[in-house]
């Protein structure tokens, strides 16, 4: 098991007993200033200090560099791996696949709620062989797999924020990595676009959200959501427009 942390002093310690029945556990820790690495350590679980450089897929990567077995389970310290993933995974395993990675539902929690529609009870082929993913990306990284991905019919449980503003906090990161990723991939959009990406983009996001993917039937949290992650959507591109007024009024400045 690969697990990255952050300042994760509060969550680690589930994250970690309910992994314990590893072979192996690496942390690769991102420098943290709290009790995260020492926690791990109480755990005997052999913590790998590496400072974030801007991608996460970098982090994966490092975690599967330091393991040994055959297979890894890429995880982050809010995750909980259920004792149900746990005997699916050793059964499939035990009896071998041909599959190169494995994915498996991720049940996310919003306030205490397990947000089973809306778009947060997804997919991760993140039971990886090994020798045969490389992952890519900075914030939502992915692996780039040598073969097949099979699939495990069981979940593990996903907490990532215990409030609205700690939400609204790791969002405002992310977003940063997006539009900084973004700015690379698809490198001087002209207004026109801007406008465009920032009216339909949020939109579609709270359509897909709240209608196409039912997120009406969670109540209030499924409206909440769809519309925290329509505004991530919009920060994302505004960001993405930010970085390009900045790089505009540096040509300008060298100009003169």
């Amino acid at each position: 098991v690969v697990i990255l942390t952050k300042n994760e002093e509060r969550r680690i310690a589930r994250c970690l007993q309910s992994v314990r029945w590893a072979d192996e556990i690496v942390v690769v820790d991102g420098m943290s200033t709290d009790r995260t690495a020492e926690i791990c350590r109480q755990f005997g679980v052999r913590v790998i200090p590496h400072a974030f450089e801007g991608s996460f897929a970098q982090e994966r990567n490092l975690g599967m560099e330091q393991v040994r077995g055959e297979w890894v389970l890429q995880i982050d310290a809010d995750d909980v791996v259920t004792p149900e993933f746990r005997a699916e995974c050793e059964r499939v395993l035990t009896a071998g696949t041909p599959h190169a990675a494995l994915k498996f539902r991720r049940k996310s929690y919003l306030l205490g709620r397990a947000m089973c529609y809306g778009g947060w009870h997804y997919y991760l082929p993140n039971l990886v062989r090994r020798d045969a993913v490389r992952y890519e990306g900075l914030v939502h990284e992915r692996p780039v797999v040598r073969g097949t991905v099979g699939r495990l019919e069981a979940d593990i449980e996903h907490h990532p924020c215990d409030d609205l503003a700690e939400f609204l906090a790791r969002q405002n990161r992310y977003t940063t990595l997006t539009a900084q990723e973004l700015r690379r991939s698809q490198p001087g959009l002209s207004e026109w676009q801007l406008r465009w990406l920032l009216v339909r983009r949020p939109w579609k996001t709270f359509w897909k959200s709240y209608v196409k993917k039912q997120g009406f039937r969670e109540g209030l949290h499924g409206l909440v959501f769809a519309i925290f992650f329509a505004f991530v959507e919009f920060l994302k591109w505004a960001k993405y427009w930010q970085l390009q007024e900045c790089r505009h009024a540096e040509a300008a400045c060298d100009r003169r």
